[in-house]
């Protein structure tokens, strides 16, 4: 059984976007904006590993509905982002769900021809808090939690 814990979606302007989903939907801000600047940051980190070598420069944030599931908004900077042609860090980005077991579904998700994108992530240490990066056999990103959106990113 899965759940949908958050949507990944690239925006061309971070702030405005943050501020119509506010207003028009009522979402709020969970966590962030987070700034990423490859030249500031450890060449294993997270980012470049989810996101690849290529970015360069992006910001992102979490934004929560009263439902509890989230949005997540990136701007890329560094490459830019291109809504008129198809690019990976343009429009629909990835959906996000939460799995029971992880290591089962990597490997289900393997299987049946799907690969896994990233390795697995303890987003908060010490805490069961774990994430992976999956595609689906056509290319689309399927991001895996053992948790929640709102368990997760609530308390930073």
């Amino acid at each position: 059984m899965s759940a949908i814990t958050h949507v990944g979606l690239a925006v061309p302007d971070l702030d405005k976007a943050i501020e119509w989903y506010k207003k028009v939907l009522g979402f709020y801000i969970l966590a962030g904006p987070f700034d990423f600047d490859a030249a500031d940051d450890n060449p294993e980190a997270m980012t470049l590993n989810l996101q690849g070598a290529a970015l360069k420069k992006m910001r992102n944030v979490h934004l929560m509905s009263s439902s509890g599931v989230g949005i997540e908004l990136f701007e890329f900077q560094d490459p830019t982002y291109h809504a008129e042609h198809y690019a990976p860090h343009a429009g629909f980005m990835h959906v996000c769900l939460i799995v029971d077991d992880l290591i089962d579904t990597i490997e289900k998700a393997v299987q049946y021809g799907g690969k896994q994108r990233s390795k697995i992530w303890n987003i908060n240490k010490g805490k069961p808090h774990y994430l992976v990066y999956t595609e689906d056999p056509f290319g689309h990103i399927i991001e895996l939690y053992t948790r929640s959106t709102s368990e997760v990113y609530g308390n930073r």
